[in-house]
């Protein structure tokens, strides 16, 4: 218990708190050593000017005495009396020396405080204080009485030298008491204000930071309008933010070991499924023929894919083998895969002009724009009425492909319009992952290209696919024209 107790008052002595003490300490005697200089220095001056006004009163009583003779013992009682060795007035032109002592010495430095000629400095008056012998000093002033205009005295600086070092330690303990106060007020202050509140963030960072997937260790604001209070609205912005990056993130990672265990027995699956749809090529059906080839190719690319989830734990995506292609060709043969899909509730029309080519992969192509018609016919699903259509049309642009994929409703919810490319964000329908527009647009980017929502509304959605050409072909057409 005891060595607890030590921790914790160390904690707070090397702490913010200790710090937050231990300068307002400082700065506090500081203030009170800097009262305290012009304090000292004005101490002696009035000291000075105490004793001036003493001597006058006995400089006067002396000249009140009859033939203004006074006898050595009333002198000496008189200046033992007023604290001096001598007292002289000047009047007009004419200087008197009032009273004397029979061993007045030799003034070893004289002092002027008539007012326009008062340079009395700090660096004398502790000089005095430290000064290790006394002396005889002679002090000019004006009578306060005004019994003449100008009075001299001379006295011994040792009792000066006794009564600061008095008023400097009464002033000492007066500094003492009143830092204290004054520190403690300030640092309960500060304490209050900014201490505390600075360990509650701190604490809150190292608690949150032990666990951060628990939702009940995020920060909560109070209600302050100043800096603290903003430090700790956006630290549970980030929190919360962080928090959400840590689920999605544990989220792909169960997902991705979920895809890989059943990826290693849907290959399996896969091909067999394969073994019998080569067996389907054999059968002369009309029908039967016109499918067969789509189904050997969509089962080839699904166990290719299977297979490359499983080598790399997750879809590990190829770097795009890209080939001119003829866009309206790939564009069919989407919308035959999707065509199962829509149904003949929902036309799927090929804008695509004959003449308008692609410098794309083709796996990748077909992905995009399968992932895109998907997108658009499960949105068209939700709306149930006559006239559903998805279409696809494109445009070149000197060396770019953009192609645009429309449909005519129900639009995208504008709580997730920012989101629409993140992973788990959206869904058009129960049950869904979000994962196709994600998809989409990261091989587009593969691509050097942009996937983008170019409009949304109830009247309907339309992406858009740009594709710009490989450094080689704008080489190879460039190359030709300065032939040509």
């Amino acid at each position: 218990m005891t060595e607890k107790k030590t921790n914790n008052w160390l904690r707070l002595l090397t702490g913010l708190s200790g710090k937050v003490l231990l300068l307002t300490i400082i700065f506090v005697m500081l203030g009170e050593v800097l009262i305290f200089l012009p304090s000292i220095a004005n101490f002696r001056i009035q000291w000075f000017k105490t004793h001036i006004a003493q001597a006058e009163i006995a400089a006067l009583a002396a000249e009140a005495a009859p033939n203004q003779i006074v006898d050595v013992e009333l002198r000496s009682t008189i200046l033992k009396g007023a604290g001096v060795e001598a007292v002289s007035l000047t009047r007009g032109d004419k200087r008197q020396l009032i009273l004397r002592s029979s061993d007045e010495g030799m003034v070893d430095e004289t002092f002027d405080l008539r007012p326009g000629m008062y340079y009395t400095t700090i660096g004398q008056a502790f000089a005095v204080m430290f000064r290790q012998q006394d002396r005889l000093v002679s002090v000019i002033d004006k009578p306060p009485a005004m019994s003449g205009d100008v009075i001299e005295i001379s006295l011994h600086e040792w009792p000066l030298r006794d009564a600061m070092f008095r008023y400097g330690l009464n002033i000492l303990a007066l500094s003492i008491v009143l830092s204290l106060i004054v520190a403690t007020m300030i640092f309960a202050a500060l304490n209050r204000v900014l201490v505390k509140p600075m360990i509650r963030l701190s604490t809150n960072m190292m608690v949150f930071g032990e666990k951060p997937e628990d939702p009940s260790r995020i920060i909560k604001p109070s209600a302050r309008q100043d800096e603290i209070g903003i430090a700790e609205n956006e630290l549970q912005s980030m929190q919360t933010q962080l928090q959400g990056s840590l689920h999605q993130k544990t989220h792909l990672a169960a997902l991705g070991l979920a895809v890989s265990k059943v990826s290693h027995d849907l290959r399996n699956m896969l091909t067999s499924a394969q073994l019998i749809s080569d067996r389907l090529g054999e059968v002369r059906d009309p029908t039967v023929q016109r499918f067969a080839p789509k189904l050997i190719s969509s089962l080839d690319r699904a166990i290719m894919f299977l297979n490359q989830t499983i080598t790399y734990g997750r879809a590990q995506e190829l770097p795009p083998r890209r080939e001119k292609l003829q866009l309206a060709e790939v564009v069919n043969e989407v919308f035959d895969s999707a065509s199962l899909m829509a149904g003949t509730s929902i036309k799927l029309k090929n804008a695509v002009p004959a003449h308008v080519n692609v410098d794309a992969d083709h796996e990748h192509l077909i992905r995009i724009l399968t992932n895109l018609t998907r997108n658009a016919i499960q949105a068209l699903e939700t709306r149930r009425v006559v006239g559903n259509e998805v279409c696809i049309t494109a445009a070149r642009q000197v060396s770019v492909t953009k192609i645009k994929v429309c449909d005519n409703g129900p639009g995208i919810p504008p709580a997730i319009r920012n989101k629409v490319f993140e992973a788990f964000q959206t869904s058009a329908r129960v049950g869904g992952t979000g994962l196709g527009l994600a998809i989409s647009a990261e091989l587009t980017l593969a691509h050097g290209g942009t996937l983008s929502v170019l409009e949304t509304s109830e009247l309907g959605t339309v992406f858009e696919v740009t594709i710009p050409d490989r450094v080689e072909v704008l080489n190879e057409k460039i190359h030709r024209i300065s032939k040509t």
